[in-house]
């Protein structure tokens, strides 16, 4: 009938054509670049969804792998092992804030579900309107505390100083990297990945090529990739910007209207902030894990920081299913549909299996060349090496647990995946590190710390997925 009634009106009178399509409910007709996220079938549309989201990940790696190739190949195993060694330091300030990004994008495809434009706008400026906010706040922590940070992770002294003015310069562009991801958090929201990925594909080409300018003609060494890395994250910060100003739908951004709307600023609180700490309690672990490893030594920092980048490429990777998944699952609510976030999860699942698997056991049999990317150094590659032989083969567990966290607070919980990580990843591995480690005082046996922890972690997360699913079909077979 919708179908017949459109047709007459387009041929009496065009310009009217716009207007009835809406009225009728036909908008799923129109040609879009955005993925439907509500309709099936949802294995082929959630691949469309995660691909451009998987490409955009492995660009934003290009930042810091590009930062350790150039100065590993260029400025020695110091400044290497100053890069790398800052790693697990910036993700934990980063991720802290980051996590409200997801909460954002999690509030945001909830409304848009459901249709409700006025939330959406609401959403959307009091996102943006705290990605200026904290990444103030972060550019003024880390810079001025930069180095009492290294210090309590016990930096070894001959690398401190590059390790601080490496960090100083990287949070002068925290804003930017905030702008940046919770724009780019409202546009997949939207069922749009692809322009988060036009965006960092050129920004990283930047950062690159200003990498091996100032690194090799203007030996500018850490400083000169850290000021590679912060004019990138500016660039992309301004593009994200524009294009979301430019947008003709509903998360069309007017810089007049930045500010922060209660009750949808409390809703992104209510989500980001444990989904913040979940990413942050990841960081803490590595954080204590980095300064066991500061314990033996620059080589031993180098080796590690080299053979841990290949981990970041499989995580990204199958992270982009858990996002992807978490995304599909918040519209499907808000719209109404929750029967199905039982099929969403479950192609995840298989994707992420599939995926995590094939990465991790290529970075099993080829872990000397890809250490040996990084630095030409036998004793570096051999400590690289050794670690991604213990870590590959349970990598997968890791994205599992990652893709369940994400499935779990796009269903609207987010404390209880917090929770299951205090426990299950920060608290098993800081045992381990004060009670286990020291029994057999080797890198082996520090390693041990993160299957173990991804183990249990994705267990605990497998039950809530099912507890949350059987009160969702609960609430709504009584509300139909």
């Amino acid at each position: 009938m919708y179908n017949y009634f459109f047709i007459q009106i387009k041929k009496t009178d065009d310009k009217y054509k716009k207007q009835v399509y809406n009225c009728v409910g036909c908008l799923s007709m129109t040609k879009t670049k955005t993925v439907d996220m509500t309709n099936g079938p949802f294995a082929g549309n959630m691949i469309k969804f995660a691909l451009p989201l998987i490409f955009t990940g492995l660009l934003q790696l290009l930042y810091n792998t590009a930062d350790s190739v150039v100065v590993g190949k260029f400025a020695g195993n110091e400044a290497l092992a100053a890069v790398g060694s800052t790693g697990s330091l910036v993700n934990l300030i980063v991720n802290l804030f980051v996590g409200l990004s997801m909460g954002s994008g999690v509030i945001a495809a909830r409304f848009l579900g459901a249709g409700d434009k006025k939330r959406i706008h609401r959403c959307v400026h009091t996102a943006m309107s705290i990605s200026l906010v904290c990444g103030v706040i972060m550019m003024v922590v880390g810079f001025f505390f930069a180095k009492t940070f290294l210090r309590l992770m016990n930096s070894p002294e001959n690398v401190i100083d590059l390790s601080t003015l490496y960090l100083k310069i990287y949070f002068l562009g925290a804003p930017g990297s905030l702008v940046y991801n919770f724009g780019a958090s409202i546009l997949r929201a939207s069922g749009d990945t692809k322009k988060p990925l036009y965006i960092l594909l050129f920004s990283g080409i930047v950062n690159v090529i200003l990498n091996l300018i100032l690194v090799i003609p203007f030996k500018m060494s850490v400083s000169g990739v850290a000021i590679a890395t912060i004019v990138s994250q500016y660039i992309s910060a301004v593009m994200i910007v524009i294009f979301l100003m430019k947008d003709k739908g509903d998360i069309r951004l007017s810089l007049k209207a930045l500010r922060f709307y209660k009750v949808e600023l409390k809703s992104i609180l209510r989500l980001g902030i444990p989904a913040g700490l979940q990413n942050a309690l990841f960081s803490v672990s590595n954080v204590i894990i980095q300064s066991a490893v500061n314990n033996f030594g620059d080589i031993a920092m180098a080796g590690i920081a080299a053979g841990s980048n290949f981990d970041s490429y499989v995580y990204t990777c199958t992270n982009a299913i858990g996002q992807t998944s978490m995304t599909f699952s918040s519209q499907n609510i808000g719209a109404g549909k929750p029967q199905n976030v039982k099929r969403v999860y479950r192609n995840a699942f298989l994707m992420t299996l599939i995926i995590g698997s094939v990465l991790s056991w290529l970075g099993f049999f080829f872990r000397e060349p890809l250490v040996g990317i990084f630095s030409s150094d036998p004793e570096v590659i051999e400590i690289g090496a050794q670690r991604l032989a213990l870590i590959m083969p349970f990598y997968v567990l890791c994205s599992l647990q990652d893709t369940a966290g994400c499935q779990i607070r796009g269903m609207g919980k987010s404390i209880e995946p917090m929770t299951i990580s205090l426990i299950g990843v920060c608290g098993i591995r800081i045992f381990w590190v004060f009670a286990i480690l020291p029994m057999m005082y080797s890198l082996i046996n520090l390693y041990w710390a993160y299957p173990i922890s991804w183990f249990v972690t994705l267990v605990a997360q497998s039950v809530l997925i099912v507890i949350t699913q059987k009160q969702l079909d609960k609430k709504y077979s009584l509300a139909t």
